[in-house]
């Protein structure tokens, strides 16, 4: 493979920086509103929590699907091609909620936007490896990124409330992302993509991600997301449900409590950009998982009057972890394997974005009280803490983020149309 110069600045560089905002941006507000969506779905189909939770497993499941079996894609037939795929089976299947109003069909579309999902999320979590000049410069990148889905993650809910306020349907916040998929389709397939880096002749395997899972570096970073996205559910999927009953004198903190984690999400994600650019990301993610895990427990031992304060209060925390976990994941292996660890990843991110909120909705039934939801949550946040502790003060990938640094990040990004598998 030729060495090539250091990546100058472009405005297609810049035009696909954008592109992948905006897509983050979009799909976050159909996800993260899950939790304001579900109390509605309890209540129009009579169902319990488990039931209910479905609108969380059907994307999350289809998400990883997708992501495991065909993150593979983005390295085959290149990122542009994967993208257009994804983006176009996500919004047509939002476009298909105004075709009926049956749980069962509602789960099934959830489940074909979720496979789209993670067929353009591991396209473009590939391409950002491949605009990025080193692996510093790839978990801004991310932290950037992930912002753009905090605020979308922000408007999904409020698109909800102020439908149901309208009298309208929740169905709202998915014909809105819809109209904004195919702005992106459009511009997706009119944009200019880098040239793919390839390590040699030999195609992308769809078993790539499969085999990774043997490899001890990816599969730290695996669970490390699996921890995550497990104490994160645990908020933005059922704090809405465990807040429900508190009647104190700021009972509108208990009814904005997601929306205000959100926003406390997003901010925290755009300071991450700078946190990073500052201090060594193991020391970074070390102190914020401490400090979020803390706010957990203080929630749980508490009661509802104290947990209004710190659920939210943990989205400032957990704002930088996500994107630098994943991001540095990614780094730590080569360009033309991008998409598959990405993939892999992800697969591991909707596992646990299934497995954690269905086993806090069976303790919550099981015990009857949604405290107990919350309190798996902190100890799912509790183990990442301590995994992310060890990563501090061992320093076991530092070698080998140096390494892919020299190898494969002092490139020039070659932008070009080289047709639609570009």
């Amino acid at each position: 493979m030729t060495e090539r110069p250091h990546i100058q600045p472009s405005n297609a560089s810049a035009l696909l920086k954008w592109l992948v905002f905006l897509m983050f941006a979009m799909f976050a507000m159909t996800t993260d509103s899950v939790g304001t969506v579900i109390p509605q779905i309890i209540r129009e189909f009579n169902l319990g929590m488990t039931a209910a939770g479905s609108f969380q497993y059907a994307t999350m499941s289809g998400i990883a699907i997708s992501a495991i079996s065909l993150g593979f894609l983005a390295d085959r037939i290149g990122r542009k091609a994967t993208i257009l795929i994804g983006l176009t089976l996500f919004g047509l299947s939002s476009v298909a909620f105004a075709a009926g109003h049956d749980f069962l069909f509602f789960v099934a579309l959830l489940f074909i936007s979720g496979i789209g999902i993670g067929i353009f999320k591991a396209g473009a979590l590939a391409l950002i490896g491949d605009i990025s000049r080193s692996t510093r410069e790839h978990s801004t990148i991310m932290n950037l990124v992930e912002g753009f889905f905090g605020a979308g993650a922000i408007v999904g809910p409020a698109v909800v409330a102020w439908s149901l306020q309208e009298g309208l349907s929740w169905k709202w916040v998915y014909f809105l992302a819809a109209g904004i998929c195919a702005l992106l389709v459009l511009g997706a397939f009119g944009a200019r993509f880098p040239t793919p880096v390839r390590a040699d002749e030999k195609p992308a395997d769809p078993r790539d991600a499969a085999r990774m899972m043997t490899d001890p570096t990816a599969m730290f970073f695996a669970t490390a997301l699996m921890l995550y996205v497990g104490a994160e559910a645990a908020i933005y999927v059922w704090t809405p449900t465990f807040l429900a009953s508190y009647e104190g004198s700021n009972a509108w903190l208990a009814v904005y409590a997601v929306s205000i984690f959100f926003v406390l999400r997003a901010a925290g994600r755009f300071l991450g950009v700078w946190l990073l650019a500052r201090y060594d990301w193991t020391a970074v993610l070390a102190v914020c998982t401490v400090a979020m895990t803390i706010l957990f427990w203080i929630a749980v031992l508490g009661d509802r009057g104290v947990a209004i304060y710190a659920l939210p209060a943990t989205g400032l925390f957990m704002s930088v972890l996500y994107p630098t976990i994943n991001s540095t994941g990614i780094s730590c292996f080569e360009k033309a394997r991008h998409g598959s660890v990405a993939g892999l990843l992800l697969f591991f991110t909707c596992l646990s974005a299934v497995v954690a909120p269905l086993a806090m909705a069976l303790i919550g039934d099981g015990l009857g009280d949604a405290r107990y939801s919350i309190a798996l949550g902190a100890l799912m946040a509790t183990g990442l803490a301590v995994q992310c502790i060890w990563n501090w003060r061992k320093q076991p990938f530092a070698s080998r983020l140096a390494e892919r640094n020299s190898a494969d990040y002092r490139k020039e990004v070659i932008i070009g149309d080289t047709g639609p598998t570009a």
